[in-house]
């Protein structure tokens, strides 16, 4: 059998069937609590996060431990260096720590190696038709 239980609107706390007393006011808002306590309290407006036995005082002073999960420590990923097909491990090392001008240079020689091979393609094509 479970039991319907509703939460006090000042205190926070668990209020079982056939306790509590609810209040109606006369703009149909309704609060319901605990005991004759809390509603004096709340009509007094006195604030619950601070009188200590309310679950938000224990909230707002971080007093509830159990609850607050710990965070989860995050797992580093270790990569590991391999070889790729065709390309052994060395190369690769080394081409990753040679530097940004030698590797311009390299890009812009490649790149000079085929233009001039697309040069000579045209041009092949261009001397046949004729």
């Amino acid at each position: 059998m479970v039991l319907k239980t509703e939460v006090c609107r000042f205190s926070g706390l668990k209020i079982y069937p056939g306790h509590g007393t609810r209040l109606t006011k006369m703009d149909s808002q309704t609060y319901l609590f605990l005991n004759a306590k809390c509603k004096r309290l709340f009509n007094l407006r006195l604030r619950p996060a601070k009188l200590a036995w309310t679950t938000q005082y224990r909230k707002a002073h971080k007093k509830d431990q159990t609850t607050e999960t710990a965070r989860k420590k995050k797992r580093t990923v270790k990569t590991n260096n391999r070889s790729i097909v065709g390309v052994s491990l060395e190369v690769i090392q080394k081409k990753r720590h040679e530097k940004s001008d030698v590797r311009a240079a390299a890009r812009d020689a490649a790149l000079r190696e085929i233009k001039e091979r697309q040069r000579k393609a045209k041009d092949g094509k261009k001397g046949g038709k004729k």
